[in-house]
């Protein structure tokens, strides 16, 4: 591959240069012609071919570790390199991807910019590709494959906590800057990640600690969504098998649970919820009904979900439920129509396990008499 690249769009921004190791400006500014740069849902722009099309870009120059990271990283959308002669400079290389084969139906998508493209898209591309270019150098390109759609969510998650107030009435006023970073490593990427840190931080004498190691299980923002009936009081469960309590050994992995799913990256909770009862059990709910519970980390030692949990106010008549989920996830989700009071026996007799149901199913008894006479 040569040296010499052809770059357009979001990928000559600073921070994608940056990423590549390229500083200053660019060789010369120029058209490609025959082409185009198109956006796909969930990734980087890319060039395909277009008779009578033309990008503008610029021609930068990579040194080799530039170049491999480079290529990683246009290899994720399915782009390849291609010599290309453009007009009276040397040959460069530039990343194509065809619009054929096993792509998606409505693959090459809009041209870039589309109508989706925003400050906040563009800021979790970026940073879901930073983590991609520090993965490239120890793992294998399927690695990337796989964790891409999970690092785009945690990038989107990062983004959205350090949004969030963050409340201090009773603890300490502090904040990431009271965190030193010695060594950042992430040992394990797939479609889940672990994250490996030595670092100090404050302690409630105002020193700092010592060097300290911690692991965590990189994951993302989700949602909890348990349908109430305030008119028949009864609510929706959903059982399916667990992975977790089957690595524990228990006798039976199916789980009784609300309506959960992970938060895509360019959507709210509120639409991630909504989506999930579709999904899940082919509740058409709606958003001025979802009603907020609270949001919570369920194990903070450990890993990094953040639960954004909700009752969503619905109709459940007798015939609600069935067998729903999405195939392309092996999803076998089944429905339950219970009333209030067999939720609360589930919870008392241990056989309602799941974290968030016994949470919002407490909340539920506390908040139940407020919301039917509602």
């Amino acid at each position: 591959m040569s040296n010499a690249v052809f770059l357009s769009g979001p990928w000559v921004a600073p921070q994608m240069l940056a990423l590549l190791g390229m500083s200053g400006a660019p060789a010369r500014m120029v058209d490609l012609p025959d082409h185009r740069l198109c956006a796909p849902v969930a990734g980087m722009p890319v060039l395909v071919s277009a008779p009578a099309a033309a990008v503008s870009g610029a021609v930068y120059r990579l040194d080799a570790r530039g170049a491999a990271r480079l290529a990683a990283l246009q290899a994720l959308f399915g782009a390849e390199p291609v010599p290309c002669a453009l007009g009276d400079c040397d040959t460069v290389t530039i990343f194509r991807r065809e619009a054929l084969g096993c792509l998606k139906p409505d693959w090459p998508g809009p041209d870039w910019p589309d109508a989706d493209w925003s400050e906040a898209r563009a800021e979790i591309l970026m940073a879901a590709c930073a983590e991609m270019v520090l993965l490239s150098e120890t793992h294998p390109p399927e690695a990337l494959q796989a964790r891409w759609p999970m690092a785009l969510s945690h990038a989107a998650s990062v983004r959205r906590g350090g949004a969030e107030d963050a409340p201090a009435t009773l603890r300490r006023d502090w904040t990431r800057a009271d965190v030193t970073l010695e060594t950042p490593r992430q040992p394990y990427a797939w479609y889940f990640g672990v994250r490996e840190d030595d670092l100090r931080f404050r302690r409630f004498d105002d020193s700092l600690s010592d060097v300290v190691k911690r692991a965590g299980f990189v994951m993302s923002d989700a949602v909890t969504v348990l349908p109430y009936d305030p008119q028949r009081d009864r609510v929706m469960l959903v059982e399916q098998f667990r992975f977790g309590p089957w690595l524990r050994g228990v006798q039976n992995p199916w789980s009784l649970e609300p309506i959960a799913g992970r938060v895509d990256p360019f959507e709210t909770p509120d639409a991630a919820a909504l989506r999930e009862a579709q999904e899940e059990t082919g509740l058409a709910l709606e958003t001025d009904r979802l009603v907020a519970v609270g949001r919570a980390y369920p194990s903070p030692g450990a890993i990094t979900e953040y639960l954004y949990h909700y009752v969503a106010l619905c109709d459940l008549p007798d015939g609600s439920e069935g067998v729903s989920g999405l195939e392309t996830e092996a999803e076998d989700i089944r429905s339950h129509v219970i009333s209030f009071d067999r939720l609360m026996d589930l919870v008392r007799n241990g056989e309602a396990q799941n974290g968030p149901l016994v949470l919002t199913a407490w909340w539920l008894a506390a908040h139940r008499e407020g919301l039917r006479a509602g």
